[in-house]
């Protein structure tokens, strides 16, 4: 890439970083402009998990309060996370790319339309919760080792699903929330690991864009109160549904 492409790249990286704080869905945002700068599917979404890694850990720290008294709850998912994370990382790098080249615009469709109806399911939650502890269902660890396993391979709008899985399971939204960065961040550090060693990933653009992801995250949050979230939210389906349009068209 030229100074310019990698200039480009890190400004988006920062905007991705932002919006993943403030509204989520920064992945809509970087993958499609990775690919625009001229990366094939596979390796854009590679490089665009390695470079949003720095964020995730952020959001941990954020909710290190909401994980006392987790540790066995984290412990278990966790594992299911990082079986997930693995074998969709091991799936992405392992099938064609011309099946990625299929199936990526259906996910990136589905990744905005989840962030598109994530108030409703955040509404639907929060009038659901009742704060009592009670025993994790065995469903739920199928429902998160699936949703990891989709982690792994795409990644879009995983937090709106992880949040929507373990609001229904464990009927306690906040906890919901916090247990969503931890898995993100799990699966997010297995897949950073298995493309590191063998996928294509473009370092000079994670050299570039992972600081400016982490510096956009930091603000992002910082600004997070101010900034309306609806338009927000509205401009990013919009613009991952016009990007799945444009892939559809590439197939």
């Amino acid at each position: 890439m030229s100074a310019l492409d990698l200039a480009i790249a890190a400004g988006v990286a920062l905007l991705a970083g932002a919006i993943n704080s403030v509204a989520g869905g920064g992945s809509l945002i970087l993958f499609p402009t990775l690919v625009a700068l001229g990366l094939g599917t596979v390796a854009a979404n590679v490089t665009n998990s390695v470079a949003q890694w720095p964020g995730y850990l952020g959001g941990v720290v954020g909710f290190r309060r909401e994980y006392a008294g987790q540790r066995g709850r984290l412990v278990r998912f966790g594992v299911v996370a990082l079986l997930g994370g693995a074998a969709g990382s091991v799936l992405l790098l392992t099938t064609p790319t011309e099946a990625f080249d299929v199936v990526v615009p259906v996910l990136v469709l589905l990744a905005s339309l989840l962030l598109a109806v994530q108030p409703l399911l955040t509404k639907r939650l929060r009038t659901a919760e009742d704060g009592g502890a009670r025993r994790d269902p065995v469903w739920l660890y199928l429902a998160l080792f699936l949703a990891t396993v989709y982690g792994g391979y795409f990644g879009g709008a995983l937090g709106v699903i992880l949040v929507g899985i373990l609001g229904v399971g464990l009927h306690r939204l906040k906890l919901a929330n916090a247990l969503k960065s931890a898995l993100s961040a799990v699966t997010a550090t297995v897949s950073l690991v298995i493309f590191a060693i063998f996928g294509p990933v473009d370092w000079l653009v994670v050299a570039v864009a992972a600081p400016a992801s982490l510096v956009g995250g930091f603000l992002g949050a910082r600004i997070a109160t101010r900034i309306p979230v609806t338009p927000l939210r509205v401009f990013i389906v919009v613009f991952g549904i016009a990007v799945s349009v444009y892939l559809f068209t590439r197939i």
